[in-house]
């Protein structure tokens, strides 16, 4: 076991390094309770080179601190006892959550021996304004990491400029030899930029995802979006992992461990999905072409299948929700080791010291557009379909339940008043956002989520897990954007498994709105098929037996313009002054890794119409019906 003395006492301030690495904060800003106590985990490091300092520990009196300076101004010579037995940058490297002056850079560094748990891994970062990494970086410092916190590493490049690419590296703080591959990351605009100047003048595009369930197939809508768009941003709306198991195997993807419950499950679980080389954008050994995330919502199986705020469809904190796992984890331990292990893996900020959950928020983009990213699954979620609480479980069943029998309950109580995805306060917030956006004079207006918005009859029921269980509260948001003549509103949605394009409007309301020009609307919805995850119209469903069952969604769904059941894939949606152009990509094949897709269908919505663009689609599509098609 090898390490490296890089101060000859303890001097004050020798935790700035550890409190550095954000993956050691508590999850929660307002519980700093739950944090690593990094005071003692130098204490741990003093007492272990007590016992080894003659056998092979180095004084640092000898190491002279030339090219790696500590952001916050510190430097070696404060710092405790580091391992040097060498690192591996096990998966590669990400960025995220940018502002215009700052970005988070994410790691993971693994030794390569067995260091004392009271042993930290030393890393440094650079960041630089070209791929090259010449000249002086623009920032630098370094970090410690250890099993705490899964040996993952997050900092924050700060002093950036706005609407700027940028490449960083990791390296070992002992062997600056040893080095992560180079990543590529960029900075958003200021919220003052004039709209056209945004994205130096060019539309800024944004690719959406949602569903990538590992053993269902490769994640090969990352590679496309990667390598065959311009995409500038990437936005995943949740189910980012799923905690369940499946059977991969047939196709090389056999989920490791159980179904998620433990820290040590989610963190396995993170780990997994990692190594998918289309996940980590691999252009090469040394160089990552990696596009940034903005924050990612969560969705349910972050944590579990069909979460709410008080559990989830086999958990909860009773004896027998408790029991679901052979660990033993009731729902709120299940919950906290899964936001635990999220915050740890993802390039994420916390957003509210004084608020525990929440990860909505609003991002403004210069004055081209405001992305407000919602919570509608963990934040404060009243209960919802659970299986065994719904008429639509079991098609046999539907036929003899009647609304107030317990397999009823949630379809009974979809449309009472104080029902709500999203709690009161996110709620609140979330009415003013918009308003401030349109006030501010930002041209769009952009909500991420994670559900399907649009009211959708589908023949057998309405799906009761999505706004269809959630009524009041979408016509509360509805009325707002009605009443305060709010335009150029976007919602983006994921969940669902299948492609739907629509115009918004009140639901059935067929007199202030036309369905076949579109007037009377007051915005769009694009909701994205999955990355992977099997369909909803069936596993494995063929274009035309998808394209079946679409008919009759379009044709019996007022607002429905367009769906599509068959593909997995993602969209991108392209905004500059005038129009947002929304273009979804269809993977032709998931059962291996490639690059083969076609677009699928492609949107235009023009500034101040509130509607999608008539002819719809251009008047046709590569997969899917158009309602057009189906009258």
């Amino acid at each position: 076991m090898a390490f490296l003395a890089l101060a000859s006492g303890v001097a004050a301030g020798v935790t700035s390094i550890f409190d550095r690495n954000l993956a050691y904060a508590s999850p929660f800003l307002n519980q700093p309770q739950l944090s690593h106590d990094t005071a003692t985990l130098q204490a741990r490091h003093l007492e272990l080179v007590k016992r080894q300092w003659f056998s092979d520990t180095e004084s640092s009196k000898n190491f002279k601190d030339e090219h790696y300076p500590t952001f916050y101004g510190g430097d070696f010579s404060n710092s405790p006892y580091i391992y040097s037995g060498g690192v591996n940058f096990t998966h590669s490297v990400a960025s995220g959550d940018p502002f215009h002056d700052s970005v988070l850079l994410w790691t993971r560094a693994v030794p390569l021996g067995l260091p004392d748990q009271s042993v930290p891994v030393c890393i440094s970062f650079k960041i630089f304004d070209n791929p090259q990494l010449q000249g002086r970086p623009l920032d630098t410092g370094d970090a410690f990491t250890s099993y705490d916190v899964d040996f993952t590493l997050k900092v924050e490049a700060k002093n950036l400029q706005p609407d700027t690419s940028y490449w960083y590296q990791f390296a070992d703080c002992t062997n600056p030899e040893t080095a992560s591959p180079v990543g590529m990351t960029r900075t958003i605009s200021s919220p003052d930029t004039p709209a056209h100047l945004v994205n130096k003048g060019k539309p800024l595009t944004l690719a959406v995802f949602s569903c990538a369930r590992y053993q269902d197939g490769y994640f090969n809508a990352y590679g496309v979006a990667t390598h065959n768009t311009s995409a500038d941003i990437f936005v995943h709306l949740g189910d980012y992992i799923y905690e369940s198991l499946g059977d991969g195997a047939p196709i090389g993807r056999a989920t490791l461990g159980r179904e998620l419950a433990t820290l040590e499950d989610y963190r396995g679980r993170l780990s997994q999905y990692r190594t998918d080389w289309l996940l980590r954008f691999d252009a090469s050994p040394r160089f990552v072409t990696n596009l940034w995330y903005l924050p990612r919502s969560r969705d349910d199986h972050e944590v579990a299948d069909q979460a709410w705020k008080a559990g989830t469809a086999d958990s909860n904190d009773t004896t027998v929700g408790c029991s679901f796992s052979p660990s033993g984890a009731c729902f709120t331990d299940r919950k906290l080791a899964a936001v635990r292990a999220y915050h740890e893996w993802m390039p994420i900020r916390q957003v509210d010291p004084d608020d525990k959950l929440r990860v909505w928020r609003n991002f403004q983009i210069g004055k081209l557009l405001d992305l407000t990213m919602l919570d509608t699954r963990q934040y404060d979620r009243d209960i919802t379909d659970l299986y065994y609480n719904t008429v639509g479980y079991c098609s046999l069943l539907s036929m003899v339940l009647r609304a107030g029998s317990p397999a009823a309950v949630i379809d009974s109580i979809a449309d009472q008043k104080d029902r709500s995805l999203m709690g009161a306060d996110q709620e609140t917030w979330f009415y003013n956002a918009l308003s401030a956006s349109q006030e501010r004079g930002a041209i769009w207006r952009v909500v991420g989520q994670q559900i399907v918005f649009t009211q959708i009859d589908l023949i057998t029921g309405f799906d009761v897990d999505a706004w269809d269980g959630y009524r009041a509260n979408r016509n509360r948001f509805l009325d707002h954007l009605y009443d305060n003549a709010i335009s150029n509103t976007i919602i983006l949605s994921g969940d669902s498994h299948a492609n739907w394009a629509s115009d918004l409007a009140r639901p059935n309301d067929t007199i202030t709105y036309d369905p076949l020009t579109g007037e009377g609307a007051i915005g769009v919805e694009f909701a994205g098929t999955a990355v992977s995850s099997t369909s909803t119209f069936g596993a494995g469903i063929l274009p035309d037996a998808a394209d079946k069952i679409s008919r009759n969604y379009v044709r019996d769904n007022v607002d429905l313009q367009w769906s599509e059941g068959s593909y997995r894939g993602f969209f991108t949606l392209t905004l500059n002054t005038s129009t947002a152009v929304a273009t979804y990509y269809a993977m032709r094949n998931v059962s291996y890794a490639n690059l083969d897709a076609f677009a699928s269908a492609t949107f235009v919505v023009h500034t101040g119409t509130n509607k999608l663009s008539r002819p719809v689609a251009g008047g046709s599509v590569g997969a899917g019906v158009l309602k057009t098609q189906a009258l």
